[in-house]
């Protein structure tokens, strides 16, 4: 459902988180080079429709310019311009969110979708999303949103309080943080995670994971997972590919790990870009050692999107490579993404190897997961079976 002049929000929520469906509010098919009059106008009216919020993570310098402490970027932002992620402006030395309560997406989608395979499995989550990123992945396939600036993307404003209450009416156990970077609008995430906890609605966040240790700690208290995607190991390929780094990725999974807040991750798998059997047996040997054997790992297929249309789909046979050199290295859970029906979406009991969760997609089909053990030989199988109020 799109979002257009004569849609109230009543409307938009009453038909848009109801069904497992796609929503995007307004997706622009072209950047704008830079502002028309008409622009500009929008523009303005937002500031009306979406009151500034003063970010979280920032410090004040000389001149009236500041320096953003969210992301490993830390940008260094003079008056009246904004960060890397284009969704935090400098005005006269305070620095301000533009997107707290300013939702451009808004679904309905089932856990398995984000993907969480061992985290209240078979259970819908509120999912919900703002304009920007704080990185760029040239194979991006949200870029309609991530890339763009908050007044150039169509959206509806939704208190925290608002948020929780849609998901309970939903009887969405959860409120995922997703479809974007949910890093740049932190102040929003965290404000919903906080109202969450009190009214028994957990929060989970979808991310890059590029994110400073401070503002990652404070968020932790009030989240229940996180899913990281965990592009590639290479600097190369983050510095190419994603205009990032992967030491900051690496740290915060560790700090994910200081914290025991259950976490899940997932790699695309680019062909000629990060699919080389050396990068991924470093990789898993790395998990292993630093993160456990029981962190579940997604290796995902790569379908051709945004500025990486020259590559083929992976093969599958890759990915089961992959697989397959992720349970060589001790590692209890590595899964198969984007390939529906494959037997590497299923869960096996490390202990026993029968078979525990059965899926197709983002469909359970049996789960004999009983009180985070085995139904068969009660080996405990790591994961969030069940809520905890």
């Amino acid at each position: 459902m799109e979002m257009n002049k004569h849609t109230t929000r009543r409307t938009f929520l009453k038909a848009g988180v109801t069904t497992f469906g796609a929503v995007c509010l307004g997706c622009p098919d072209v950047l704008a080079a830079s502002e028309s009059a008409e622009d500009a106008i929008v523009s303005q009216q937002y500031d009306k429709d979406f009151p500034l919020h003063e970010a979280m993570y920032y410090k004040k310098l000389e001149d009236l310019r500041v320096e953003c402490q969210l992301c490993p970027k830390q940008c260094r932002i003079a008056d009246l311009e904004r960060g890397y992620c284009g969704v935090r402006e400098n005005r006269s030395g305070k620095y301000y969110t533009l997107v707290h309560s300013r939702v451009c997406a808004l679904h309905i989608d089932p856990i398995e979708k984000k993907p969480f395979f061992h985290y209240l499995p078979g259970t819908p989550s509120l999912s919900l999303a703002t304009a920007g990123c704080n990185v760029e992945c040239k194979f991006c396939q949200n870029w309609q949103i991530s890339q763009f600036r908050p007044e150039q993307i169509e959206s509806i404003k939704l208190s925290p309080k608002e948020v929780i209450k849609h998901a309970k009416e939903n009887s969405c156990p959860s409120v995922a943080y997703t479809y974007t970077e949910p890093v740049i609008f932190y102040e929003f995430m965290y404000d919903i995670a906080r109202v969450g906890k009190e009214e028994g609605v957990t929060s989970v966040m979808v991310s890059n994971g590029y994110i400073k240790e401070e503002p990652l700690v404070e968020l932790c208290r009030y989240l229940d997972a996180v899913k990281i995607d965990l592009k590639a190991f290479t600097e190369k390929f983050y510095k190419e590919a994603c205009s990032s780094e992967l030491k900051p990725i690496l740290e915060t999974l560790l700090t994910l790990k200081k914290l025991g807040i259950w976490f899940e991750l997932v790699v695309l798998i680019v062909p000629t870009l990060n699919d080389s059997e050396g990068e991924i047996k470093e990789m898993c040997a790395w998990v292993f050692k630093e993160l456990g054997p029981d962190v579940p790992i997604h290796f995902s297929r790569f379908h051709p999107t945004y500025k990486i249309k020259n590559l083929p789909p992976t093969s599958v046979r890759t990915l089961e490579k992959a697989r397959q050199i992720a349970l060589d290295a001790g590692l209890h859970f590595a899964y198969v993404g984007n390939v529906p029906g494959h037997e590497g979406e299923n869960t096996y009991c490390p202990g026993c190897k029968e078979l525990v969760i059965k899926r197709v997609g983002f469909t359970i089909l049996q789960n004999t997961v009983r009180g985070g053990k085995c139904h068969h030989c009660q080996h405990p199988i790591a994961g969030v079976w069940d809520i905890k109020v």
